[in-house]
């Protein structure tokens, strides 16, 4: 694993979760969402639209800059309260969906990828 197909997957979950957000929200918020917290409001599509919006922002630019070791593992440390967010909103809070936990799934692939991209990125600038 190169530090740059890490970088590319984590751009990859931003991707294609955010586009299913800022293009679907109506689609998010039926299945993501359990139904106490289901409003199919015009507000709440436009706040999910919104939320992918920055999510393809952000895996748009993880896919031009180039990460650095220490901006993997920044990422990864980064990445760590959103666990506690989808624990808390799905075991707590009952708000999310076992598909809302999607985001739990993307999360944890993510962190997989920054620590590997962290080890790669160690190692090309080591060698560099």
């Amino acid at each position: 694993m190169t530090a740059r197909l890490a970088q590319f997957g984590i751009a990859a979950v931003f991707l294609v979760l955010g586009a299913w957000a800022l293009f679907f929200p109506a689609s998010v918020i039926e299945l993501a969402l359990t139904e106490p917290y289901r409003e199919n409001t015009f507000m709440t599509r436009f706040i999910i639209a919104c939320f992918g919006s920055q999510a393809v922002l952000f895996g748009a630019m993880a896919l031009f800059v180039r990460f650095t070791a220490r901006a993997f593992l920044a990422f990864a440390v980064l990445l760590l309260p959103f666990f506690w967010f989808n624990w808390y909103f799905h075991y707590e809070m009952l708000v999310l969906t076992s598909i809302g936990m999607l985001d739990f799934a993307g999360n944890v692939t993510m962190f997989a990828l920054a620590i590997l991209g962290w080890r790669a990125a160690k190692r090309e600038e080591a060698a560099a």
